[in-house]
């Protein structure tokens, strides 16, 4: 089962809470030994995005041709 939940302080520890439906669920005890994968989610930025694509025409002139696309009508 896979979950997002968020890190807490506690004293000079973070910790990890479990919501009461997942809990009951896999019958989840206190004193228990679980196991727990941690993945990182890095946040993504569009310079991240586009420093990695390559592109055929400079991307001011892709973004100047995209926004002709949206300009109103008169």
């Amino acid at each position: 089962m896979e979950i997002e939940t968020i890190t807490k302080r506690w004293g000079s520890s973070l910790g990890l809470i479990i919501p009461r439906a997942i809990v009951r669920e896999e019958r989840i005890q206190e004193g228990q030994k679980i196991r727990v994968n941690i993945l990182s989610k890095k946040k993504t930025t569009g310079a991240d995005i586009f420093g990695k694509l390559k592109f055929r025409k400079p991307i001011q002139v892709l973004l100047d041709e995209t926004d002709k696309d949206f300009e109103p009508e008169r």
